[in-house]
């Protein structure tokens, strides 16, 4: 066994050693040196469904405008943005929430307890008979999503290979598009009157989406506790035991794994929970400029994307008379090139690295934002061309939101990585996901193109300063090991 906890000698150790004890391990360089193979695959599509399932529920919730604004549900505009403004409350909550159980009792228990309660939800907004029940089942469906994109995170963070670790993560987060893809051909789909009455598409739509997790609910009983996290609690047996098996996978098709690298072995001393004071010295002292970076990136992608995403249905319908039930096959191309961006850019951010990425991405994307926001002011485009302006501004975003992510998951220590995944992603949606829809959605119902202009050219100064940050004070995370990266509290 390769995980050794000092003072237990003499006997087999405990299945969890006492707080205070220092162990001694290799598993972060066992993980490390791995080559990525089928287990780091099974992990991306299991954990990773994730953000499928959140780009599908926001796709549905931006679709499905047309038919919510008809009866029996008669939503206003403003109607729309609450909703939408509801669910990334309950995102909010869910990730400070969640994020908080998971650095305490585990990554595993809660990958679980997040999806159940979002499949729970979803089904039950396809129930909702007014305004009220809508945004109450859409708080509980983003509090499970805010959940998932904590525990998911972490996990998929401490066991993925450091020379992978960014292009995994960038394509993770980007296949929030996949799901919106799968969202804009069930609401193409399920609001043709012709097909199905609308009174019941919508509803069926949200079902599907219940179902989709209950399907991956399934998928991820295989998927094992980090053993980072293990080790780091005392459980430096199971930790051991794990990582034996994942290596077993490997060994087993023939591949012969090079010796872990001596000189990365780490003592921990084991602790049941870290106080929230360290946490914020962490947070606040010690990691000050990781704290900045990531707040200026994670507070603008989130408005960038959160307003004109959840609010693009309302400008294809009131600005060139896009019918309700067409709305998706203009979110198709949309989605598409969300993806293709992350996928395409995804390697670079482990090549030539974190910071000229970030920037880059970011940088890029402003300019555009702000191109594309005068032309549609001047009205120069008709609904298809407007569509591939934004399909070319968000190939650049969606790498650069994916890339947020990546930079506030690898930057903080184990024991508080997913608390601080939380906390970014909660100031990040509060300051910029909630009042963007809210914000976006009334520059829309006014229905003057200045107006809208306003808010693009404030989503692309936020980009522009997210830029500048990153690129200066970001950290070069690349090809490292997260312990290299961001040293653990609990280090002896």
């Amino acid at each position: 066994m390769t995980s050794r906890a000092e003072g237990q000698a003499g006997a087999t150790a405990p299945e969890r050693v006492a707080a205070g004890t220092v162990i001694d391990t290799d598993i972060s360089a066992r993980l490390d040196r791995l080559p990525f193979g089928r287990f780091h695959t099974l992990v991306i599509v299991a954990l990773g469904i994730t953000w499928v399932l959140d780009g599908l529920e926001v796709t549905l919730a931006g679709a499905l405008v047309g038919a919510l604004r008809k009866e029996p549900m008669s939503f206003t505009e403003f109607d729309v943005g609450l909703a939408a403004s509801s669910y990334l409350i309950g995102a909010v909550v869910g990730a400070v929430g969640f994020g908080w159980l998971t650095d305490r009792i585990g990554r595993k228990k809660l990958f679980f307890i997040t999806l159940a309660l979002y499949l729970m939800a979803t089904a039950a907004t396809g129930l909702s008979w007014d305004i009220y029940s809508f945004c109450l089942f859409r708080f509980l469906t983003g509090a499970g999503i805010g959940g998932e994109y904590t525990a998911i995170n972490s996990t998929i963070q401490e066991l993925i290979p450091a020379r992978v670790r960014g292009w995994t993560d960038l394509v993770i987060n980007g296949s929030f598009w996949i799901g919106a893809a799968l969202g804009s051909f069930l609401s193409i789909a399920l609001l043709r009157p012709e097909w199905i009455d609308p009174a019941w598409g919508w509803r069926i739509a949200f079902f599907v989406g219940g179902g989709i997790g209950l399907v991956i609910l399934l998928l991820r009983t295989w998927i094992p506790e980090s053993p980072r996290w293990l080790v780091t609690h005392g459980y430096a047996a199971e930790a051991d035991r794990v990582v034996s098996g994942i290596e077993k996978r490997f060994t087993d098709e023939g591949i012969t794994l090079p010796p872990p690298d001596e000189s990365r072995h780490l003592r921990l001393k084991v602790r049941s929970h870290t106080p929230l004071s360290e946490v914020a010295q962490a947070m606040f002292v010690t990691s000050r400029r990781q704290t900045m970076v990531g707040l200026a990136l994670m507070i603008a992608q989130a408005f960038f994307y959160n307003a004109l995403f959840f609010t693009y249905a309302l400008v294809l319908e009131r600005f060139y008379d896009v019918p309700g039930g067409d709305v998706g096959w203009y979110l198709l191309p949309f989605a598409l090139g969300s993806f293709l961006g992350p996928l395409v850019l995804g390697r670079l951010f482990d090549t030539v690295g974190r910071r000229p990425m970030i920037g880059a991405t970011y940088g890029i994307s402003a300019v555009l934002l702000a191109v594309v926001g005068l032309v549609f002011r001047a009205d120069l485009l008709g609904p298809v061309g407007q569509t591939a302006a934004w399909m070319g501004v968000f190939f650049f975003a969606s790498a650069a939101a994916s890339s947020a992510y990546l930079t506030v998951a690898e930057t903080f220590p184990l024991e508080i990585r997913a608390l601080a995944i939380a906390a970014f992603y909660a100031i990040g949606t509060g300051i910029g996901g909630v009042s963007g829809p809210l914000l976006f959605g009334t520059l829309v119902e006014t229905g003057s193109r200045d107006l809208v202009l306003v808010g693009y050219l404030i989503g692309a100064a936020l980009m522009a300063v997210a830029a500048v940050v990153g690129a200066v004070w970001g950290t070069a995370a690349e090809g490292k090991s997260l312990e290299d990266v961001s040293k653990p509290l609990a280090s002896a």
